[in-house]
C-alpha cells in the first residue's frame, strides 16, 4: 500500500513576540523571503502613515504604498501601483485586517509572495487563504493565497484599541459552533468533513476559551495570535472557508447587510453569533461559558450590548441563511419561523443573563 502525504499550504515563518518588527528585515532575509530587501509595503491611508514614519529608517529598500482600504478598488490600485513602480521580492502588509486584506489580493494580482504583519488582533484574516474587501454590492471574498510569513510584534499589539484585540476572541471562539454546523452538515446533508481541518479549528477554538488570562497578558495574547493563524491554515487545509465560518459568520454578515451603519466589529458579532448558534444547537453548556468568557474579555453577548433591539437580532437571525446559500447550519436545519427566533432568543438571553 503506498504512502500518501498531505502538503499542507503553510507560512515560511510565524514570528509571534515582543521586538518582532525590529528584526523583520533579517528575518525575511534569512528565510529567503526577500534576499534583496526589494519590499512593497501596504498601509492604510490614514493611519498607516504613523506605521511608516517608525519602521522606514529600519527598510531602506522598501517602497510604501498607501492604497490599502479594505476596497476592491483600492487593492487594485494597490496592485497596480506595484506593478508600476518596480521589481519587489515580496509585498508586506503592515496594519489591520483591511490593509492585510488588501495586500494579499493585489499581491495575488502582480504574482509575489505576502507577507502579513498585523497590528491587531481583530479577526483570522491575517492566515487566511481569503481577502474580504468592500465593492459596490456590499462585500466580497476573494480567494488568495495564503501568507509566505506572518509577523506579529506583541510591542505593536498591545499598542492596538483595546476593543480591536477582544474582537479576534470572539473570531476565534466562534470555531468551535463553526465546526460543530460542519459535522451537522455532515451528518444531515452528507457534505465531506475534514477531520484534520476541523481539528485545527476546534483545537484553536478551545485554547482562547480556557485560557485564564486576558488581553493584558503576553501569554494570551501569544496564544490567540497563534489560534488566529491556526484557524486561517485550517481553511487552507480544507480548501475552503467552512472550519472557520458556520452559522456563526452568517449572523455576522446578516448584520452588516442589514445595518451596515450600525454593525459592529466582525468578531464581536461571531461571538454572539456563535454563542447563540451554540445555544440553539441545544449544547447549553458550552454556550454559558462561550457567554461568560466573551463577558470577561469586555465582548458583547446579547444585542442590545451593540446597540440593537430584540427585534432587529431576530430579523438578523432570519436573514443569516440568505447570506451564504448552500452552507448548512444550525440555522437551516432548524428553518425558525419569525416567532420560533423571537422565542430562542428570549430563552438565550435568560439564559445566559444580563
Amino acid at each position: 500500500m503506498p504512502v500518501l502525504t498531505r502538503l499542507i499550504p503553510s507560512p515560511l515563518t510565524v514570528d509571534i513576540r515582543a521586538g518582532a518588527l525590529d528584526d523583520l528585515a533579517d528575518l525575511l532575509s534569512d528565510q529567503r523571503v526577500a534576499p534583496s530587501g526589494r519590499l512593497a509595503f501596504a498601509i492604510s491611508p490614514r493611519s498607516g502613515q504613523a506605521l511608516r514614519d517608525r519602521f522606514a529608517p529600519a527598510l531602506p529598500g522598501a517602497d510604501w504604498f498607501a492604497d490599502a482600504d479594505g476596497t476592491i478598488d483600492g487593492a487594485v490600485r494597490l496592485a497596480e501601483s506595484i506593478k508600476r513602480t518596480g521589481r519587489y521580492d515580496a509585498v508586506v502588509g503592515l496594519g489591520g485586517g483591511k490593509v492585510i486584506d488588501s495586500a494579499k489580493y493585489a499581491a495575488a494580482r502582480v504574482g509575489l509572495p505576502m507577507v502579513a504583519v498585523a497590528t491587531n488582533l481583530a479577526n483570522d484574516g491575517l492566515c487566511s487563504p481569503v481577502s474580504t474587501l468592500d465593492n459596490d454590492a456590499g462585500r466580497g471574498s476573494y480567494g488568495v493565497p495564503n501568507p509566505i510569513a506572518i509577523v506579529i510584534d506583541l510591542d505593536v499589539i498591545r499598542e492596538a484599541p483595546a476593543r480591536f484585540v477582544r474582537a479576534g476572541i470572539g473570531d476565534v471562539t466562534c470555531k468551535l459552533s463553526a465546526v460543530a454546523d460542519w459535522e451537522l452538515s455532515h451528518r444531515e446533508t452528507g457534505e465531506p468533513i475534514d477531520g484534520l481541518a476541523a481539528a485545527m479549528a476546534r483545537s484553536a477554538g478551545d485554547s482562547v476559551l480556557r485560557h485564564p488570562g486576558g488581553i493584558g497578558d503576553d501569554d494570551f495574547l501569544v496564544i490567540l495570535a497563534e489560534a488566529l493563524v491556526l484557524c486561517g491554515i485550517a481553511m487552507s487545509v480544507a480548501g475552503d472557508s467552512r472550519p472557520a465560518s458556520g452559522a456563526c459568520h452568517e449572523i455576522s454578515h446578516a448584520f452588516d447587510l442589514l445595518y451596515p451603519k450600525r454593525c459592529a466589529l466582525h468578531g464581536e458579532q461571531c461571538g454572539i453569533g456563535g454563542t447563540f448558534a451554540t445555544f440553539l444547537r441545544g449544547d447549553r453548556e458550552t454556550a454559558l461559558l462561550m457567554a461568560q468568557v466573551l463577558r470577561r474579555h469586555g465582548l458583547p453577548v446579547l444585542a442590545d450590548d451593540i446597540g440593537f433591539a430584540d427585534d432587529e437580532f431576530v430579523k438578523a437571525i432570519e436573514f443569516a441563511p440568505q447570506t451564504r446559500p448552500g452552507r448548512y447550519t444550525i440555522l437551516e436545519h432548524l428553518d425558525l419561523s419569525t416567532d420560533e427566533i423571537r422565542d430562542a432568543y428570549a430563552d438565550y438571553a435568560k439564559a445566559i443573563g444580563s
